[in-house]
């Protein structure tokens, strides 16, 4: 796990839910660390913030094990570190693909959560700027490892975006360190006035796939009428239609005798969408759901079977967006040049994440074609202050342009350079 406190250069700071912080300087060298106005503080990690007024894009990249299932959250607290009262809009991406855009807030904690099955040995967050003087900035940056068999509902060509993460009946949120993964489970905002019940099960076994915390599944919402549903939020969807995946939480409060019965079913714009779900006491129950589209105007509600004697009940669910498909990034023969490049050359480390993704967010010394698989199209590393040799990047077959000029390498010009096949200018 990575708790990356940015614009800090403080080690090992321990915050109130026993998380240890890191600074980001072993994470990034460039922009400047900035501090929050003092009467803005939320929280010690919040206080400081590292803001990017330079490149098409900057990186936090992370070590990780290919195939590896990651829950990634960034966290943003404008606090007027500039004092011009403006907070920034700008986007957000992950490994190549764009994740979010970003709309900061003078005084509110923003935070985006994603979760995605890494393809490489790496794996980078990145903010770029899309809006003239709106400079983007990280303020925290946490990397979490999830067991494979969680939230696998989905293909792993897509990506969970996170809408809702809501404990049901809580009254305080629930997170690290009783739930290992550091999900953050919020009180849930339910339609209509509902009911808070704890459960009297003395052991709740809950191994079903997705783990939830013991003391999410402890309490539970029910509807204050015999005769209402529970109706789900699902906040920050538009007009247009799209796909979600839905998990939902049960465990029975309290041991039902033979004459009780609780079944309800999901219903989507009050049609069944669902078979009946029956709480089981002393156990939990999760419902997944991968292929519901919604918009606004979509309702989503837990509606009691004509045969059960009481209301539903749920103790927690979670609401994600599915993204498009994740990208393969840019041709392994250009990723493999580049390398040598910044192997030969300290001054291009400072460049990570996928050299030519998102579109229009490519490395600030490159340019690549945009059709299909990206391929590096031209180089130009004029006046980088180059020393030493150049290593060959004779694997970057799709280039048509190198400019290597006012910089300071050694030895005769390398034969490779004359293997480029479709090279126009050097």
């Amino acid at each position: 796990a990575y708790n990356i406190d940015c614009g800090s250069d403080s080690d090992g700071f321990t915050d109130e839910n026993s998380k240890i912080w890191t600074g980001d300087n072993l994470f990034n060298q460039n922009g400047v660390t900035q501090v929050v106005q003092s009467s803005k503080s939320v929280s010690h990690v919040m206080d400081t913030l590292r803001v990017f007024t330079t490149r098409n894009k900057n990186c936090y990249s992370i070590k990780a094990d290919k195939g590896e299932k990651v829950l990634v959250r960034a966290s943003f607290f404008y606090g007027n570190y500039d004092n011009q009262s403006s907070p920034p809009t700008f986007d957000l991406q992950f490994d190549g693909n764009y994740w979010a855009t970003v709309e900061t807030s003078s005084d509110k904690l923003v935070s985006n959560e994603v979760i995605y099955v890494v393809k490489g040995e790496t794996t980078s967050v990145c903010v770029a700027q899309t809006k003239p003087n709106q400079f983007p900035f990280m303020s925290a940056l946490e990397i979490r490892s999830l067991d494979s068999l969680m939230y696998s509902n989905v293909d792993s060509n897509f990506a969970l975006k996170l809408d809702t993460r809501a404990a049901c009946g809580a009254n305080e949120t629930i997170r690290y360190s009783n739930d290992i993964y550091d999900r953050i489970w919020s009180p849930a905002v339910v339609i209509g006035v509902g009911i808070n019940v704890t459960s009297d099960a003395s052991f709740i076994s809950y191994n079903v796939a997705d783990n939830p915390p013991e003391a999410v599944m402890q309490n539970a919402i029910i509807p204050s009428s015999p005769t209402s549903g529970i109706t789900l939020l699902i906040p920050g969807v538009s007009s247009a239609e799209v796909p979600i995946y839905l998990n939902m939480y049960f465990s029975e409060v309290t041991k039902l005798n033979s004459a009780q019965k609780r079944s309800f079913r999901l219903h989507k714009d009050n049609q069944p969408f669902s078979e009946p779900i029956i709480p089981p006491y002393g156990n939990a129950l999760e419902v997944s759901f991968s292929n519901i589209t919604v918009s606004s105007s979509t309702t989503l509600a837990l509606q009691a079977t004509s045969d059960s004697t009481l209301r539903p009940l749920i103790n927690a669910f979670e609401i994600f967006h599915i993204s498009d498909v994740l990208t393969e990034g840019t041709n392994s023969k250009d990723v493999e040049g580049l390398t040598s490049l910044q192997t030969q050359f300290g001054v291009l480390h400072e460049w990570s994440s996928d050299p030519c993704l998102p579109a229009s967010f490519s490395w600030d010394w490159l340019n690549c074609s945009t059709n299909g698989t990206p391929r590096v199209t031209a180089l130009d590393l004029s006046s980088f202050g180059l020393s030493g040799l150049l290593p060959d990047f004779s694997s970057m077959d799709a280039i048509e342009t190198i400019d290597l000029h006012n910089n300071s390498l050694d030895g005769a010009i390398p034969d490779f350079l004359g293997t480029f096949p479709n090279l126009k200018k050097l």
